[in-house]
């Protein structure tokens, strides 16, 4: 049974993100076993330090059962779909804060214009009137983009990576199968090379080779787990590619719409401005000569 995080989210160029497939049965989380998992952290995750072999440990194996280099392409291989796991988890979390930062920013713009509307200001000159609307229409052009920017991003982006994210817990579980697999293969290889050592009287051999029998599954089950995730983990680190890319040029797309549609309103409010051909500098010098002939004025005088 194979579980994909999603199918491709419509985006403006109709691509979406979103796997086709994702290897493997450690994908579906009713596959999983619960009464042979052990303990988890809050995380869901198995710590390589609950994986290591402890030298001298009641019950440990003299043979290394576990090749030390199928423990370290094991490890790899885990470790980057653990940093995969985080990555993807800070990127969405800084995804959503993105969009909750653009959204707040045009609706205090909006504020801010309405406000400006109101002001008595308005009410004493036409000119400073036709301004002030002309820059509330502005600002409610804005916020209409921008909101319609955020939800493709929401959708394209935002969603794609949340799905991809549930996937995570599964693989996890997976994780801590094989190693619960791991720790019945070494506890009774242990029994296996206790009775060995024994005198090979007929207790102790009908008690080796029902040792062995009790190996031989739990040995393969081992295995099979072992080569499963060996097998998949890379091709599911690989598919990351694949999964994302249309998501960041739907990304890339919103901001290229919402930008050039800022283009078009602002030089569209800065053609119905009074002087539009006036520099900052003299704005600025016009300012200061009217706040110096405030501060003249009697009321505001310093005593």
């Amino acid at each position: 049974m194979r579980l994909a995080p999603s199918s491709r989210p419509a985006s403006s160029g109709q691509r979406g993100a979103g796997l086709t497939s994702l290897p493997g049965d450690w994908l579906n989380p009713e596959a999983i076993p619960q009464d042979r998992v052990a303990a988890e952290d809050p995380g869901g995750r198995a710590r390589f330090g609950t994986m290591s072999w402890i030298p001298f440990k009641i019950g440990q194996p003299k043979k290394q059962i576990v090749p030390k280099t199928v423990e370290r392409d094991f490890e790899r291989e885990y470790g980057k779909l653990q940093q995969l796991e985080e990555q993807t988890k800070r990127l969405q979390k800084d995804m959503k804060k993105s969009t909750d930062a653009d959204l707040a920013m045009s609706k205090s713009a909006v504020k801010i214009s309405l406000d400006l509307l109101s002001n008595p200001l308005c009410e004493q000159d036409q000119d400073f009137l036709n301004m002030v609307t002309a820059l509330d229409t502005a600002m409610k052009r804005m916020d209409a983009f921008n909101q319609e920017k955020v939800n493709q991003i929401q959708k394209t982006v935002i969603e794609p990576l949340k799905k991809f994210g549930s996937v995570f817990p599964s693989l996890n579980m997976a994780v801590k199968r094989r190693e619960q697999a791991l720790q019945d293969y070494r506890r009774l290889q242990a029994k296996v090379e206790k009775y060995e050592e024994k005198e090979k009287t007929g207790p102790v051999l009908a008690k080796l080779h029902q040792a062995r029998e009790e190996l031989r599954p739990v040995r393969d089950d081992f295995e099979a787990k072992n080569k499963q995730l060996l097998d998949e983990m890379p091709r599911f680190y690989n598919s990351r590619l694949d999964y994302f890319q249309p998501s960041f040029e739907s990304l890339i797309r919103a901001q290229v719409v919402y930008y050039s549609e800022m283009h078009k309103i602002f030089g569209d409010l800065t053609q119905q401005l009074a002087q539009p051909g006036r520099p900052d500098e003299q704005r600025e010098r016009e300012n200061e000569a009217r706040l110096s002939e405030l501060r003249a004025l009697s009321i505001v005088a310093d005593d």
